[in-house]
């Protein structure tokens, strides 16, 4: 009977994790080069062979960015390979301009941003949400030298203070 209960458990466990978020994809790099001012989640427009890949965890958001046209926002530059079982007409073109789906006023928030300061959209994760394919894009202004600098330097100090109270706990 307990060998059956755990059974159980882990197949819905294992039914939990498919329904949740998986995050597939991240830009690491983005907050390091960028401060990220604001956040947006987005639904992401994909054929199937791009599901399919994105299912086995390929895509790399690195140099990719999103733009408003014409009232519409597209993000550019991310490359989703093609998914090892579709050749020829199930394929699709890995760095093609996908259409990303977010509210009206969200996307003319967006355009008034973009045009009023010198900002620009990054994506910082690709991730599944519910078993929908989700971008979070970020609203990025470019750091300076210095900055990275100083963020680099403000870690460090932080690190050697973690591990100055933890060894100093140890000993009292």
């Amino acid at each position: 009977m307990g060998k059956a209960k755990q059974v159980l458990k882990q197949r819905a466990a294992a039914a939990e994790n498919r329904m949740g978020d998986r995050v597939v994809s991240t830009n690491r790099k983005a907050r390091h080069d960028y401060e990220i001012l604001e956040t947006y989640e987005c639904g992401i427009v994909l054929q199937g062979s791009e599901v399919k890949s994105l299912r086995e965890g390929h895509a790399q958001l690195t140099d990719a960015f999103a733009r408003v046209d014409d009232g519409e926002l597209f993000l550019i530059g991310v490359h989703i390979p093609q998914w090892k079982f579709s050749h020829g007409f199930g394929a699709h073109e890995p760095e093609r301009r996908r259409k990303l789906l977010a509210h009206k006023a969200e996307i003319k928030d967006l355009q008034l941003e973009l045009d009023r300061q010198p900002v620009t959209l990054i994506p910082l994760k690709l991730y599944f949400k519910d078993g929908r394919a989700k971008v979070e894009l970020g609203l990025a202004r470019g750091k300076k030298l210095h900055d990275k600098r100083q963020a680099l330097a403000k870690r460090d100090a932080e690190r050697d203070l973690d591990r100055a109270r933890r060894y100093g706990s140890r000993a009292g």
